[in-house]
């Protein structure tokens, strides 16, 4: 395990340029004993399995006028904003993040295909301000003070 100064040092060699172009930015904290040997059921890999091929199938027929988009990630910038139409509250709330957050026009972008592909997991028919929310949860290197 790093200390949070060695872990500052290497993520301040990421270029902003660069950490724009990761969808995902996520801190895998350690899990407690007692989390790890709760009983409480999850969800299985199978069950897991099936709502990515489901999402997948929503997002092929999604694209299937065009011939070299087949998933929400490859979604030309032009799209981004008919596909992912957000209510009024999902507006303020990225209107928001990206103020606080300093965020870029490309990471505005890729925060709108990952709330799409997390409303296609959860099987919605539009981007809700639950959607939005978590793929924002998902820009962690975004934030001030993330690794120390």
């Amino acid at each position: 395990m790093c200390g949070p100064g060695v872990v500052k040092r290497y993520l301040n060699k990421i270029s902003r340029p660069l950490l724009d172009r990761i969808d995902l930015h996520v801190e895998v904290t350690p899990i407690s004993y007692d989390e790890l040997s709760d009983d409480h059921p999850s969800e299985t890999s199978v069950d897991i399995a099936k709502r990515v091929i489901e999402a997948r199938v929503v997002q092929h027929e999604r694209f299937t006028e065009l011939k070299t988009v087949y998933c929400n990630a490859q979604m030309p910038e032009r799209m981004v904003r008919q596909v992912c139409v957000l209510d009024a509250a999902g507006t303020a709330l990225l209107k928001t993040a990206m103020k606080k957050l300093q965020l870029s026009a490309r990471a505005y972008d890729r925060i709108l295909k990952v709330a799409r592909t997390i409303a296609d997991l959860a099987g919605s028919e539009g981007v809700a301000t639950e959607h939005l929310a978590e793929a924002i949860q998902y820009r962690s290197l975004d934030r001030e003070g993330w690794g120390g």
